[in-house]
């Protein structure tokens, strides 16, 4: 882990009026593929706060993930073929585009794959990718459940930031702009690294640094929004999932903590401390403050653990395996 993390400015941006259509390029849609439904879902909406809604077909179990009344994720089975290929539980994000097919037809362009070629499902038209260094998204157009405009980052129950562990973050940031406009947001530089803050919309939405070697496999990383960090993690301990590491704080008081779900998703928190006051806030320090942890400071990497995205190298087959079982319903029975 960098010896910088995140800031509250990536949620202070735009207020999330402006249309998906007009601002293409956002995250849209947050998937959890899991060994255990009924176990994921008892969990999340334990730790979370979370609603869950039977959003189920004739042909697939499907639950949507609720805050507020909003859907704003989903939750389905991992396939068993992509378990025998090596996939594990994982959340994946989808961005909004306006074209699937062309947004994918692209990122083979520029030297990325397309792991799930663009067909409608249950969520909408939706393609399942991964960049030049193999980290898995999720393109969609016309969805179905979610919102039609970018959600407020800084509301409790949605996903507020979005980190990407790169084998090299500008190589990366150079591919997503490239893809979906993004534009750097300032960055933190270290004595070794750098977090760079990125943009869409004119709105900073998430960060992405190099990983360490040791973490072969690159990966993206969403943190929720919850209220007193504390709390949420001793409901992620008492609920059977881990804290790996955390909970760590960032300027402005706000705190975050990253964590692993019974089935061994990975996934992250981020929220207040009660003495510091209750509830979340996009209050932060200013722009100098960006990304910088004041709290343990970099000496290994994440300690992802077995079962985790950043824990071995899948090889192509598993990582097209762990996609196909990413939101799918039409595809469940294609052979890989």
């Amino acid at each position: 882990m960098p010896t910088f993390g995140l800031d509250q400015d990536r949620v202070a941006g735009s207020s999330g009026e402006t249309d998906m259509v007009d601002y293409p390029g956002r995250f849209a849609w947050y998937e959890l593929i899991t060994t255990d439904i009924v176990g994921a879902k008892a969990f999340y909406t334990e730790v979370v706060g979370w609603g869950a809604q039977d959003a189920s077909t004739s042909d697939l179990a499907y639950t949507f993930f609720t805050s507020e009344g909003v859907a704003v994720g989903g939750l389905m089975d991992l396939p068993e073929n992509a378990t025998k290929l090596g996939a594990t539980p994982r959340w994946m994000g989808y961005v909004g585009v306006n074209d699937v097919d062309a947004t994918a037809d692209r990122i083979r362009r520029l030297g990325g794959a397309v792991y799930v070629p663009p067909t409608d499902s249950n969520i909408g038209r939706v393609s399942v990718v991964a960049d030049p260094q193999t980290a898995t998204l999720g393109l969609v157009k016309g969805l179905k459940p979610g919102q039609q405009r970018p959600a407020e980052l800084g509301k409790p129950g949605r996903v507020g930031w979005h980190e990407l562990l790169a084998a090299d973050w500008e190589k990366a940031v150079a591919f997503y702009g490239e893809l979906f406009g993004w534009q750097k947001a300032g960055a933190e530089i270290g004595p070794t690294d750098t977090y760079q803050l990125f943009s869409a919309g004119g709105q900073t939405i998430g960060g992405m640094f190099t990983k360490l070697p040791e973490d072969p496999v690159p990966f993206w990383l969403f943190y929720f929004n919850i209220g007193d960090i504390d709390a949420a993690a001793e409901r992620v301990k008492a609920a059977g999932g881990q804290i790996f590491k955390g909970p760590l704080e960032l300027p402005g008081g706000s705190w975050i903590a990253r964590c692993r779900d019974p089935q061994g998703a990975t996934f992250a928190l981020q929220g207040k401390r009660s003495q510091d006051g209750i509830g979340w806030s996009t209050e932060w320090d200013g722009f100098s403050s960006k990304g910088r942890l004041v709290t343990k400071p970099r000496d290994k990497g994440p300690d992802f653990g077995p079962g985790t995205p950043g824990s071995a190298s899948l090889g192509q087959a598993g990582l097209a395996a762990a996609a196909l079982g990413s939101g799918l319903s039409c595809l469940f029975d294609q052979e890989m």
